[in-house]
């Protein structure tokens, strides 16, 4: 790639020629990605989704958002403080998401039931957290549906004394397409800028939800789906449908 096209132009070309690659090469995983969550729906279970560091931005993306399905809830490691009681400053460990145990703890603070399905989202699949939430689901009887990025993942070694990643345990892989370091455009005498992983991953959840719709639709079931608070009745009948799900999803300001 030229120097020429370290730019906002050349991000946005090589960007989205990506995106119709994605588009056109999920559809058979979205398919079964979506399947899975219809089946989770159907069956009044809640789709549990866990990313760290930017993957939490797809978390988001997922769990509770206008135009998304109200039964998801976001597991974040800053549980550990909201919810489990421990001291703020355990957030401060820059090597948290490493740590043995951690995912264990996080499962048992959200007490999934056995017909929630596990959405985990991270773009090189190898931090311990990750696999072993990966794991303790499936240990648990869940299936996993897994957003990573294949290149990446298969260009570096698992950490997890396993030896297994991500993409190794999951049920469905939607792979984002992102180069190995997410970064698209390569700099001069090496490194990159401009990280990819977000915009596919968006793409991905997206189209798997919509998916689902149509998976349920299709059954002659209506998905319970968020209206943005912002227009009339909006946040009054969001309130409603989560009285179904009382206790099992979370809402947090942050």
């Amino acid at each position: 790639m030229s120097v020429e096209s370290v730019n906002a132009d050349g991000f946005a070309r090589e960007s989205l020629a990506v995106l119709d690659r994605v588009a056109e090469s999920a559809r058979g995983e979205v398919r079964r990605a979506a399947e899975l969550i219809a089946e989770c729906v159907a069956a009044d279970g809640v789709i549990q989704a866990f990313g760290t560091g930017h993957s939490q931005a797809l978390v988001l993306e997922l769990a509770g958002r206008a135009g998304g399905l109200v039964p998801t809830n976001r597991l974040s490691i800053a549980d550990l403080v909201l919810f489990g009681g421990e001291d703020p400053s355990v957030l401060d460990d820059p090597l948290l998401e490493r740590r043995s145990g951690v995912a264990e703890r996080l499962y048992q603070l959200a007490e999934p039931q056995a017909q929630d399905l596990f959405v985990i989202i991270s773009n090189s699949g190898v931090n311990n957290v990750i696999v072993e939430m990966a794991l303790h689901a499936k240990d648990w009887g869940h299936k996993v549906i897994a957003i990573t990025s294949l290149t990446h993942t298969r260009a570096v070694t698992a950490s997890h004394p396993s030896g297994s990643k991500l993409a190794d345990i999951a049920d469905v892989v939607l792979d984002n397409s992102a180069p190995r370091g997410d970064a698209l455009l390569d700099l001069p005498g090496g490194g990159a800028i401009g990280a990819l992983s977000t915009l596919t991953g968006v793409l991905l959840v997206q189209m798997a939800v919509a998916e689902s719709a149509a998976v349920l639709l299709e059954a002659g079931k209506r998905p319970p789906v968020y209206v943005s608070a912002n227009v009339p009745g909006g946040f009054e009948g969001n309130l409603e449908l989560e009285k179904h799900y009382a206790g099992r999803i979370r809402r947090t300001a942050s």
